[in-house]
């Protein structure tokens, strides 16, 4: 079998640049900006008093759950790959790996950049795939049941109503595409993660000939050679994960819980710090959160940027009141723009680390 080794270094690390920030800044406070003004032309009074009757407690829980998350990631990237990653090593590969998904469409992935780092911190190039595959299957299979859980537990009113542009208007049309865009994006899903687990772990030579001839059809004959090296890549990554302990699984599940339940939990805290909410109110917004993530996933701008802040607003309205777009910016402010700048700041550290400090064999 042969894959190719030889990672575009200069190509992906163009991709990473830190000159790609502007784009996805100017667009974002060009939305904050709107969001700000019309709030403020339209409900002003109410939203200074909700500003001054802030809650510290909830602001700082919502600064504690971000750490939590970067955490669990760390902790989840060092243990999948079996401690050979050290702590350093971890946190430069979360930050970056974060960094690069900040710059990209969310329905681009990170898969190549997410490789490349790991390969460059000394992980073979097998282990680096079967890893970064492993970590899409496991954040998968969260959004799978928690999405199943939704469903079953707020079917009817977890799809908001009106359109991002009329927030407060009722829009039956709108709610019917957006149940649509998520079970379509929810059945995609679920389909390629069952896919992806079948060809890792029982059949991976299955997986190449299945790729294979559905790029044989004629419409798909521009993504063959894709195919065909994703295929390759499935049988390799197979071939490194045999053999795993149960433990080495149970803290790779244990932990993908933590650092998805942490990345939506942040909104609630976000939303208390400025309403009073139920326990009831919590599950709801968790619920609503997952829908919400789904239309984050098929942004066509860098990070969502600019949907995401227009998105929240009409998904929380409803418990946030006026104060919703203020609360959309900072969320943006708290789980975004860090990851920007820490990418600016550590992305040349880790390039003389990597290549000049102590250069790695691929």
């Amino acid at each position: 079998m042969e894959i190719q080794k030889n990672v575009d270094s200069g190509g992906l690390l163009k991709q990473m640049h830190p000159s790609r920030i502007i784009i996805p800044i100017l667009i974002g406070l060009a939305m904050t900006a709107y969001l700000i003004y019309s709030d403020l032309k339209g409900e002003s009074e109410a939203i200074f008093k909700g500003l001054a009757q802030v809650n510290y407690f909830w602001l700082g829980m919502a600064l504690l759950v971000l750490l939590f998350r970067d955490l669990f990631y760390i902790i989840r990237i060092r243990y999948l790959t079996d401690k050979r990653l050290t702590w350093k090593g971890s946190f430069y590969t979360i930050v970056l790996w974060e960094f690069s998904s900040a710059l990209s469409p969310s329905a681009v992935g990170g898969t190549a950049i997410a490789s490349f780092l790991l390969l460059k911190e000394g992980i073979g190039f097998g282990k680096s795939l079967a890893y970064v595959i492993v970590s899409a299957i496991l954040d998968n299979s969260y959004f799978i049941v928690f999405g199943a859980i939704v469903l079953i537990l707020n079917y009817s009113q977890v799809f908001p109503q009106g359109d991002i542009f009329h927030f407060e208007n009722a829009d039956p049309a709108y709610s019917t595409a957006l149940k649509v865009t998520f079970y379509t994006s929810y059945t995609v899903i679920t389909l390629y993660n069952l896919l992806m687990i079948y060809g890792l772990f029982v059949k991976p030579e299955f997986i190449k000939w299945l790729f294979v001839k559905i790029t044989s059809i004629r419409w798909f004959k521009r993504w063959k050679r894709a195919a065909l090296k994703q295929g390759e890549e499935v049988i390799l990554s197979s071939a490194e994960l045999k053999g795993k302990s149960w433990f080495y699984w149970a803290t790779a599940i244990f932990s993908t819980i933590l650092i998805w339940t942490s990345r939506y939990f942040i909104v609630n805290c976000l939303i208390s710090a400025f309403v009073i909410i139920s326990p009831g109110d919590h599950t709801f917004i968790l619920s609503r959160h997952v829908v919400l993530w789904v239309l984050l996933l098929i942004g066509i701008t860098p990070g969502a940027s600019g949907i995401a802040e227009f998105a929240f607003k009409n998904f929380f309205i409803q418990f946030a009141g006026a104060l919703s777009g203020i609360i959309a910016v900072l969320w943006r402010v708290l789980t975004y723009y860090p990851y920007l700048l820490l990418g600016v700041i550590f992305l040349p550290r880790w390039v003389k680390r990597v290549f000049y400090d102590k250069p790695q064999e691929g």
